[in-house]
């Protein structure tokens, strides 16, 4: 996990971020990113690509990044903005923010798939978030930032059990739309493309 952060230290780099991005396709919700600087030659057992981690796992490695990362950035683009520039320049920009909100300015960028509008090299790495512990350590502050939101909105609308899936495509979450018509959070442009055969509930 630590191969490309190594190549870069080599080369005098000092100040890593790992960036990567949550909720880019759920139907419901805003897309979360993170930017993480964790100390030259550290070394944190368990990071790893957040999806294949539990719930508990994830929280405890939540606490243990933010207690030993130099700079923690979030960045959080909201469900009017999604519709208004599309999923993935909303992502792109929740990037860009995470990056900018860093206490300590990065000198290089490993990036999860993706490139980042800020004027810092940069690598994108396919399956980066299971190849870098940088871009593992921002997924898991994303993912668990997200989740907690989560728990905020199902508060707000109950009646998708947003809790439980998260916001994704799941049956449950299809069925409750179908059922109660979309809230304000879900993403109009989302629905008409998966739930098609209900396009007279989505008219905005």
């Amino acid at each position: 996990m630590l191969e490309y952060e190594r190549e870069l230290w080599e080369k005098g780099r000092t100040h890593i971020a790992g960036v990567d991005e949550v909720g880019r396709g759920c139907l419901f919700g805003d897309v979360v990113a993170a930017a993480v600087i964790l100390p030259q030659g550290l070394e944190l057992e368990g990071v790893d690509d957040s999806k294949k981690l539990s719930k508990k796992q994830r929280e405890e490695l939540y606490d243990v990044i933010m207690e030993k990362a130099l700079a923690v950035g979030v960045g959080i683009v909201d469900v009017p903005t999604i519709e208004k520039i599309n999923i993935k320049q909303a992502a792109r920009l929740a990037m860009k923010m995470a990056v900018e909100r860093l206490a300590v300015e990065p000198d290089y960028l490993l990036v999860d798939a993706e490139k980042v509008d800020v004027p810092i090299r940069q690598l994108a790495v396919i399956h980066g978030d299971a190849l870098s512990q940088s871009i593992a350590a921002a997924s898991i502050i994303a993912k668990v930032t997200r989740d907690r939101l989560c728990l905020e909105w199902d508060l707000q609308y109950p009646e998708y059990g947003i809790a439980m899936h998260k916001g994704y495509a799941t049956k449950l979450h299809r069925e409750r739309i179908v059922e109660h018509g979309p809230s304000p959070m879900h993403r109009k442009t989302f629905l008409s493309k998966i739930l098609y055969e209900q396009q007279e509930l989505f008219e905005l």
